[in-house]
């Protein structure tokens, strides 16, 4: 699995506005963004990258006032991260995904919150502004944000959002569009009045089962707790494999 959610990655960053192929590594970045997380490099399944091939792609992100910044499965890729670490990255990172097939997967229990498609562009504003408050302000919501989401939903990926009873938006999520047989569902969250309710597995069941009727064979994710990471294993999701982000200061 390591290879294809690698081979995943480089599909996905070869989605961004603006590409750069340099020395075995894809960069991406959006110059509507100067999030670390929007822009970012990955490396080629197997990559074996010199040290000028490194200088190289540090030189992308310097050049565009950017932190030079990898995600990526070392497995796929063993001998890029002793050339990152001689020319100085270093981890931020460690996370273990977790994928879920058509055959494992278990959708929640009937009676619970309805996850829906944002009806028009004040719902996609509001569901992004609603993950940046679930996410403690670690992202600032925008139009641009919201604009993102729309992109993704239209683009055959999906975006999900959860209403609460006054109308608000309780919490949501997006899956990017799949590529190479799977997709990445990210970016769950969950505003802290509406936790412990049930909205994020009805958003992640609901994005899960678009993208196996859009044609995926798997969909994979990253947690970012125990809690969350129960959730997710009682939906279907199942540990698969190490995902590493490092970085240049």
């Amino acid at each position: 699995m390591d290879t294809s959610v690698q081979q995943f990655a480089v599909a996905h960053l070869l989605r961004r506005p603006e590409v750069v192929e340099t020395g075995g590594f894809v960069a991406g970045f959006d110059p509507d963004s100067a999030s670390p997380y929007i822009n970012y490099a990955t490396p080629l399944p197997g990559a074996e990258p010199t040290a000028a091939d490194v200088a190289a792609l540090v030189g992308e992100f310097r050049a565009r006032g950017l932190r030079p910044r990898l995600e990526y499965a070392p497995v796929a890729a063993p001998a890029v991260e002793p050339a990152l670490r001689a020319a100085g990255f270093t981890t931020e990172e460690e996370h273990v995904y977790l994928v879920c097939t058509p055959r494992t997967l278990t959708p929640p229990a009937a009676g619970g919150p309805t996850a829906a498609v944002p009806r028009d562009d004040a719902e996609y504003t509001g569901l992004d502004a609603a993950l940046c408050e679930a996410f403690d302000g670690e992202f600032v919501p925008s139009p641009e944000g919201g604009a993102r989401l729309r992109r993704t939903q239209e683009g055959g990926g999906g975006a999900r959002l959860v209403r609460a009873e006054d109308g608000t938006i309780a919490g949501g999520g997006s899956c990017s569009p799949p590529a190479v047989g799977t997709s990445e569902l990210a970016g769950v969250g969950t505003r802290p009045a509406h936790r412990g309710r049930g909205v994020a597995s009805a958003v992640v069941a609901s994005l899960t089962e678009a993208m196996f009727a859009a044609g995926a064979g798997s969909v994979w994710l990253e947690y970012s707790g125990e809690g969350s990471r129960r959730v997710y294993e009682r939906l279907g999701y199942r540990a698969a494999g190490d995902r590493l982000y490092i970085s240049l200061p």
